[in-house]
């Protein structure tokens, strides 16, 4: 690289951004994963089951990314287990994800009205067939909003695994930018990037919030 701008180093940007929406992809797929056995952990009837899985979200949501990052990467090297910037990346905002998503997911799932699992305890349902049949079809349409939202911040936060080496569209601007040295042209391309990504699945999110309010003064009693 050197000189100036030029298609080599927009193509550089654009894998860059590729790699974004992949470990956003993993991210939510991985901490989705994660996230729906911590919210059914988090309503679980054992006690001990919600204790430990309360004290694993209040630790992940009490402890910034960037700290995640570096344990996952530097903190796990230092102990003799060499990771790769992707995989540490891919499990530390798995980890971070889930925790989030979990409760997320968790107060979607309380917030079922009481009445729709009474009736359902009346079929004689077993808890599973309750889960299944009655109260997750009523939460995924609570919890989709805000899940699609927090999708916004997943993308953001991927930019903090270039702290790791990952070259994800933030680390390739860096790199772009320490050839070129032209940080205000090469950050504005990276911010409209980004824009690009966000922006989209935001006006999404406000969207399926509007059609969640009709629905529930819909629902409402007269």
């Amino acid at each position: 690289m050197g000189g100036h701008l030029n298609v080599n180093h927009l193509i550089f940007l654009g894998h860059g951004a590729l790699w974004t929406v992949g470990l956003s992809v993993i991210a939510l797929i991985g901490g989705g994963i994660v996230g729906f056995a911590i919210a059914l952990a988090r309503i679980s009837p054992l006690k001990s089951v919600r204790i430990a899985s309360a004290a694993y979200v209040q630790l992940v949501q009490g402890t910034p990314l960037l700290v995640i990052l570096f344990l996952g990467y530097f903190g796990l090297a230092a102990i003799g287990l060499q990771v790769s910037p992707l995989a540490a990346a891919s499990a530390s905002l798995t980890l971070y994800v889930a925790a989030y998503l979990g409760e997320i997911w968790r107060g979607s799932i309380q917030s079922v009205p009481k009445p729709q699992w009474e009736a359902a305890e009346g079929l004689a349902l077993s808890r599973t067939q309750r889960m299944l049949k009655v109260i997750l079809p009523q939460a995924i349409r609570i919890a989709t909003p805000p899940t699609v939202g927090f999708t916004v911040q997943i993308i953001k936060n991927t930019s903090l695994a270039s702290v790791v080496g990952f070259v994800e569209l933030m680390r390739s601007g860096q790199i772009v930018n320490n050839s070129l040295f032209e940080p205000f042209v090469i950050y504005a391309i990276i911010a409209v990037v980004y824009f690009a990504m966000c922006y989209p699945l935001s006006l999404f999110s406000q969207r399926l919030e509007r059609r969640m309010g009709r629905g529930r003064v819909n629902l409402a009693p007269a």
